[in-house]
């Protein structure tokens, strides 16, 4: 019989498990505990506990070329952007595509895992699942955990004096469905994540007034960037990864500077970051809302009143209706031990983001809690099958180091904790993928490329860095990957150019292919790769 391997979830992360598992040749039970695949991406008009929630105008941050399983490009007729609902088409082709829906059980949430008493020598779990009422228990040869983190909401009440004395109507963004709650209404939106902003967009079309109270501030990124293109297609480069990592740091932060700037001056709009190496979020139309008043930004909340709130450094007291907690959410898993998973700043302690460091079999993995400057489905996916090679016996980096101090396990997480880092600069999400795609044997060589398909290598250094590039070689290898990648531009392009005028040319495309190969001959000379 083949390993057998529990996957906990049937979001993004946990179909990606599933079917990775199955080209290994593994045995996968995927547990979904609702009725349904998708995860976050499945819209419900009410909340589930336990469960991720949507609102319903929610769209994908990042594009459909950089968010596509490797070996599955979105259909060409969807838009550059996704709204849930064709995510969600997504997940669904995608599962019958690669036959994963009979490896699913519904209506089965995973009550407990616990380590099988022999664990020191098979690295078998006992896994507990209910379903009807029913609890069965199982024996798995290796789980992969595919939970996600927006379930569980992050609601310090305690960081907020006064709060218990507020009147007004009070709630976390999680609990957001529709804007006509706001009708009429004086708003607060207490921090300034994706879900945040996007909140207070669509409540000050209908509030009276709306507020964002924000410490820290944030870079804001369009959807549409340089001449109209999506905006990771356009920053997430081997290029541009080369350029940020190999600058001198003050260099490569007045670059970022520079870039987000660019669009409009964030120190203006009381947006400028104190910390200027966090993440930036995506939103279209905050700083048109801005600038025509419809939102204004605060400081971090000092206190609230019965009816009001007062700001850091602000002597004036704003009156208030309605508080919506924008303070993120913390990684939940209560079917595992608190020892296996540590949790700190909201942050799991996790080798590489995916293994417990202090297991003495690798056969436990977390998949898509990274949060990564970039699409999470590829990342998702490429986890998976590091981790699926793992269980065989087959990949790089099969157990990971036991940490001699907390030093070393923070410089193996591969990501900033919470409070940001000055190294941040060198944790990028095509440096993630590489990483992990080096462990198995997937990594593009772009040296390799251009003596064998010049044209290739030229694409996957100056363009975009689709997922398909991990699928030209290596275990898992793609017939498609050549042909998606070479035209990825008119996927994008399919579902916008429904009218071309007259005598359009594409001799630009053609000036830059020839401008590129003379910068990357000019690369190699200089020894940059």
């Amino acid at each position: 019989a083949g390993m057998r391997v529990a996957v906990v979830g049937a979001g993004v992360s946990g179909l990606a498990a599933t079917k990775c598992c199955l080209d290994e040749g593994l045995e996968p039970t995927c547990f979904e505990q609702s009725q349904d695949i998708g995860g976050l991406w499945r819209y419900t008009e009410h909340i589930e506990a336990g469960r991720p929630s949507l609102y319903p105008s929610v769209i994908s941050n990042t594009s459909k070329e950089m968010s596509a399983f490797s070996d599955f490009p979105f259909p060409e007729h969807f838009p550059a952007f996704l709204p849930n609902a064709l995510l969600l088409d997504y997940l669904r082709r995608y599962t019958e595509h690669f036959g994963l829906r009979e490896h699913i059980r519904f209506g089965s949430t995973v009550v407990s895992i616990r380590k099988h008493p022999d664990f020191a020598t098979t690295g078998q779990w006992d896994v507990v699942t209910e379903a009807g009422g029913k609890q069965t228990s199982h024996v798995f040869d290796a789980v992969m955990v595919c939970s996600g983190s927006f379930s569980e909401p992050s609601l310090p009440l305690q960081c907020f004096p006064g709060i218990e004395r507020f009147r007004g109507q009070r709630f976390h963004s999680r609990q957001y469905k529709h804007p006509d709650v706001f009708q009429g209404k004086r708003v607060l939106v207490v921090g300034m994540g994706n879900s945040g902003a996007d909140i207070a967009v669509e409540a000050s079309r209908v509030a009276a007034k709306v507020t964002i109270s924000t410490t820290r501030g944030a870079w804001l990124l369009s959807r549409v960037s340089e001449h109209g293109y999506p905006w990771d297609m356009i920053l997430n480069t081997r290029l541009m990864t080369l350029i940020k990592t190999k600058l001198p740091a003050p260099l490569s932060l007045w670059l970022i500077n520079y870039k987000v700037n660019q669009w409009f001056n964030h120190e203006n709009y009381g947006l400028q970051p104190e910390n200027r190496y966090f993440l930036p979020l995506v939103n279209d139309e905050l700083p048109s809302y801005i600038l025509t008043g419809r939102i204004t930004i605060r400081p971090g909340v000092k206190e609230f009143k019965d009816s009001s709130v007062l700001f850091d450094n602000c002597p004036e007291e704003e009156p208030i209706d309605v508080v919506v907690f924008g303070t993120g959410y913390t990684i939940s898993s209560p079917f595992l031990e608190e020892s296996i998973i540590r949790v700190e700043n909201k942050h799991a302690s996790l080798y590489k983001y995916v293994f417990p460091p202090r297991l003495q079999k690798p056969t436990l993995a977390v998949l898509g809690v990274i949060k990564p400057f970039g699409a999470i489905m590829p990342v998702a996916e490429m986890q998976a099958r590091w981790v699926s090679r793992v269980f065989k016996g087959r990949a790089a980096n099969v157990s990971p180091p036991v940490p001699q101090n907390a030093a070393q396990t923070k410089q193996d997480r591969f990501w900033p904790s919470s409070q940001g880092d000055p190294r941040a600069k060198k944790f990028i999400w095509l440096g993630y993928l590489d990483t992990l795609a080096s462990f198995i044997g997937a990594k593009p060589s772009v040296l390799g490329l251009l003596c064998t398909d010049p044209w290739l290598a030229l694409t996957i250094f100056f363009g975009p860095c689709s997922p398909y590039q991990y699928r030209l070689g290596g275990p898992g290898r793609w017939q498609g990957a050549r042909q998606a990648i070479l035209t990825q531009w008119d996927r994008v392009l399919k579902p916008t150019r429904t009218r071309v005028p007259a005598g359009s040319s594409s001799s630009l495309l053609s000036l830059l292919t020839v401008v590129g190969f003379l910068l990357l001959l000019a690369a190699v000379v200089f020894g940059f790769l």
